[in-house]
Order: structure tokens, then C-alpha cells, then sequence
């Protein structure tokens, strides 16, 4: 590993940080294997890796959540110990996770300083407050009123906070955990701008992201881990991807687009017709046939969550009309949806689509109790296991066991866990709302085999996705939305990134009288 160069500036620096032989271990489990990072002043420096191979723990023990077991880190060239996260603070190094943890009911300024705040005597100082955020706004060139309350702010600005709450501890290394699973593509540019002005200033960064279009950009150089090790630092500018993928899973894998070939005209699975519900959908009407994989193309707020969660039951509409294989149906709730055979994954797999505190068996069998309840009242606890054991094997879910509690899977597992879930109850019909968000390269690329033998095997998915590549990849036609309408509708053979960006900003034009 270089010590001294990167795409930005070839002449020699001292590392800010440097992370040598670090080594930390859990019950059962050797997290970090003789691991090594170094961050140059001024770097951006991208740490890759499949889920489960490390790079979150290795950034917990730099930032002080865990303790290392083995090695040392460097700052400035000196040794030091980080117990906990107050003492990563006091040496400059913050952290903004890819959760926000910010309280909604306060301003920007006070989420900045909370539990730091200026006082006049036993009172707050809520100029000074506001003054002291203002002026981190003004280094990184923000445009933000300081007094805003966070729950009025965009996804994208309450990211902002959260990067200047890092820089309150006049943090000069922060570690960034995919900061853009949230944000749409201007919003992304935004983001890019401000980690280059604060690359001027000195700052380290450390892009922890599995997109590597945003790696080419944005990084000057990538290091790779896997299963707990450490396998290489690569430049970003140079490297080729297949490169950097191959290093990342340890094997080749086919990343060229592939074009499905136009299902025959199968049976009519779903019948959409007329869905409004105030300006969030707007007359939305489309079919969806028995083995197609229908995309639902759209930037943030085109109203593609919405549309699935109407559909299936979980939010109420003013008027429309849901056929399923041919019969008009009442969905009024999710029970409804799943007595169609209609089941989804949402987008927020933690929240509404897992129990993550219980194991993978509950979780497998949780939308089909019903199944394994005898006299009405007791579960049979073993035919739960072995049906949760088939399905770890179908899916090759990694678990130690259907014993573990979801929460410690990674994010690719516990989206086949959601996958298995809804295959047990045996829906024809699948909304899949951004699959693969937040899961590594290796797993994506398992979760498109699933859902072509899925529709291989005749289900009817929909598959909602903010990255334009993978609707290319794995649609048979895609449907784009723009402000809770469809704006158009294009088959496989015909779409492009051009066309489906054109047709999602495609606003409806303002009369004027």
C-alpha cells in the first residue's frame, strides 16, 4: 500500500490516519483478520467489500464503538488508544452512519449541538447556537437556515446535518457509510460538492459505498476487504472494475447488462386501473403478466413506493380498480393483498419487512403462522425449523443456523430472508422495492438469479429500483413515473438510461389562463 500518493496530489504527506495488523474477534466469530488502512490529509479514500467482510467494524474500532484486540492505529504518526467514541472525537475523527440519528423536532442547530450548546448562565444561547452553525454551513458552502426544524428538511439536507455535526468536533477524518442510498442524483452532486470542499480543506475522508460508478468519481483510491482481511489498495481512476469486483468476492462475475427477451403474452396476473390518491398517484393504470418482471422507473417522490403499497393494502386510496388473474378484488388492508397473493418487500427491509430481534426460522415462517398452528393455539416449533432449513438452503442464505437473530446477518441475507418469507406463503404476485439497496455486489447479483427463476417459475414481479442499470438489466418492460403519474411505458429492447430519465422528469405542464 502507497504510503505517500493518490490521484489528487502526488507529493509525499504524512497519513492522517494509519490502521496496521489490527485484528478484532467476537464470540465465534474473527471479525478483523491483521487488517491495514491509511488516510492521506485532503483524501478521499473508498473502503469496499461484501457485506459481512469487515469494513464497518474496522471503521467502529477507528471511530472508538469497539476496542481492537491486536494491532495499532496511527494518528499523525503517533500511536493512540480510542476506548470510546468520545476520545475518536477529541481526535478528530467523526462519523456519519448510513441511519441518520437526528431528533425531527429540532432545529438543524440544535441536532449540530445538542448536549454542547452555547448557555447564558443556566439559558441557552439560541443566537450563539444558530451563529456557530451558520458558520459550518458557510465552510461547506451550504445554503441552510441553522433554525430549520430537521423533520422539514430533505433526506438529502438532513445528511448535510449530520456531516455538520461531525464537523462541529472540528473533525479532520470522517468516515461517511453509504451516504447516497438515500439520495437521487442531484442531490448526489450536491453531496459530491461539499466532500470536495472539504477535501480542500484537509479533510480525510473514508467512503465506505458498493456503487462504483460514485467510486470512479468521487475516490481517489479503494481499499478492499474480505471476510475480515485486508486484500488490497487499488487507485480508483485506473483500476478496472472487474478488476476491483474479482478482488472484492474473491471469483468473476458477470456484470455485463443483460437484455431479457420479451415474455410471450403470459395470463394476466394484476389489472391496475384508475388508482388516485390525491396528487401522490395520480390515475395510475397498468398490467402486469404471469412470469414478467415489470420496472417501476422514477426519482425520489415519483410516487413508485406509493403505487405498491396501494396495491397491496397498506395505504388507502379515493378510487380505482385492482383485478387479480382476471377478478375484481377489494384490497382495504395487507391481509387482503396477501389473500390475493400479493405480497412485498419493502424498500426498508428492517422496519417493515423483518423482525430483526428474532431468528431467521420466525422470520421465514412469520407471514404463514397460520400453517403451523395446531388446535388453533400452538405452533409446531420443529416443521417451522425444517421449512426455514429448506429455505436457507434453496436461497443459500448465510446463517450459522436458523437459530440467529437477523439483526447480525448481513443485508443481502436478510433480504432473501424477506424473499423466503414471502415464497413460503406462496404469492403469485411480488412488489420488490429496491432489492438490492445497501447490499454488496456478490449479493445483488444472486438476488437478480432469484428473481429470474422466480419468474421463470411464472410469478409476476414488480421491481422498483433507483439504479437506472438494474432496471435495464432486469425488465421485460419498464413503466416510468413523474410526480405520481406514468409518463410512459417502454419494452426492454427499446429502453435506455436517456429515455427513462427524459420520460421521469417529463413534469406535467402548468396552465396557465
Amino acid at each position: 500500500m502507497s504510503e505517500t500518493e493518490t490521484r489528487q496530489d502526488s507529493r509525499p504527506r504524512r497519513a492522517l490516519v494509519s490502521i496496521r495488523n489490527l485484528s478484532k474477534s467476537f464470540p465465534g466469530v474473527r471479525a478483523l483478520d491483521n487488517c491495514q488502512f491509511e488516510l492521506l490529509p485532503g483524501e478521499v479514500h473508498a473502503l469496499m467489500g461484501e457485506n459481512g467482510a469487515g469494513k464497518s467494524t474496522l471503521m467502529k474500532v477507528l471511530s472508538g464503538v469497539y476496542q481492537k484486540d491486536e494491532g495499532e492505529i496511527l494518528i499523525d504518526g503517533q500511536p493512540v488508544e480510542i476506548p470510546d467514541p468520545r476520545s475518536a472525537q477529541a481526535l478528530g475523527i467523526g462519523i456519519v452512519h448510513q441511519e441518520l440519528n437526528l431528533m425531527n423536532h429540532l432545529s438543524a442547530a440544535q441536532n449540530i449541538f445538542i448536549g454542547r450548546e452555547p448557555r447564558r448562565g443556566i439559558f441557552i444561547d439560541e443566537r450563539a447556537l444558530n451563529r456557530k452553525a451558520a458558520g459550518i454551513f458557510e465552510r461547506m458552502h451550504l445554503k441552510l437556515d441553522p433554525r430549520t426544524p430537521v423533520a422539514q428538511l430533505t433526506v438529502a439536507k438532513q445528511q448535510m446535518v449530520e456531516i455538520a455535526k461531525a464537523l462541529s468536533f472540528d473533525s479532520r477524518v470522517l468516515i461517511m457509510d453509504e451516504p447516497t442510498a438515500a439520495l437521487n442524483n442531484v442531490e448526489i452532486d450536491d453531496l459530491f460538492r461539499i466532500i470536495r470542499q472539504l477535501q480542500s480543506n484537509g479533510v480525510g475522508i473514508v467512503y465506505i459505498s458498493h456503487k462504483m460508478d460514485e467510486l470512479k468519481q468521487i475516490a481517489g483510491r479503494i481499499t478492499i476487504m474480505r471476510d475480515g482481511q485486508y486484500v488490497g489498495t487499488v487507485p480508483a481512476e485506473s483500476t478496472p472494475m472487474e478488476t476491483i469486483i474479482s478482488m472484492m468476492v474473491g471469483r468473476q462475475l458477470d456484470t455485463s447488462p443483460r437484455r431479457p427477451v420479451q415474455r410471450a403474452n403470459g395470463e394476466l396476473a394484476l389489472e391496475v386501473k384508475g388508482l388516485t390518491r390525491g396528487s401522490v398517484i395520480r390515475d395510475v393504470s397498468f398490467t402486469l403478466r404471469k412470469g414478467e418482471v415489470l420496472g417501476l422507473a422514477g426519482l425520489m417522490g415519483a410516487g413508485r413506493t406509493e403505487v405498491a403499497r396501494a396495491v397491496f393494502g397498506a395505504d388507502p386510496v379515493e378510487r380505482g380498480e385492482i383485478r387479480v388473474h382476471g377478478k375484481k378484488v377489494s384490497i382495504r388492508s395487507t391481509q387482503d393483498a396477501v389473500r390475493q397473493g400479493i405480497g412485498y418487500l419493502s424498500e426498508d427491509r428492517k422496519q417493515f419487512g423483518l423482525a430483526t430481534g428474532m431468528d431467521v426460522k420466525t422470520n421465514v415462517a412469520l407471514a404463514s403462522m397460520s400453517r403451523f398452528a395446531s388446535l388453533g393455539m400452538f405452533l409446531d416449533d420443529s416443521a417451522i425449523q425444517r421449512t426455514a432449513d429448506q429455505y436457507v438452503g434453496q436461497l443459500r442464505i448465510k446463517t450459522p443456523s436458523v437459530h440467529q437473530q437477523v439483526r447480525l446477518l448481513s443485508g443481502g441475507n436478510q433480504q432473501k430472508i424477506v424473499i423466503a418469507k414471502w415464497l413460503l406463503r406462496d404469492c403469485d404476485i411480488l412488489f420488490f422495492d429496491e432489492p438490492t439497496r445497501g447490499i454488496d455486489i456478490g449479493a445483488k447479483t444472486e438476488i437478480y438469479k432469484l428473481i429470474d427463476a422466480l419468474a421463470a417459475d411464472g410469478k409476476a414481479i414488480v421491481m422498483i429500483s433507483s439504479e437506472l442499470p438494474e432496471i435495464l438489466r432486469m425488465s421485460h418492460r419498464v413503466l416510468i413515473m413523474c410526480e405520481g403519474r406514468i409518463t410512459g411505458e417502454l419494452a426492454a429492447g427499446e429502453a435506455t438510461q436517456e429515455k427513462i430519465m427524459q420520460l421521469a422528469t417529463q413534469r406535467e405542464p402548468v396552465v396557465t389562463e
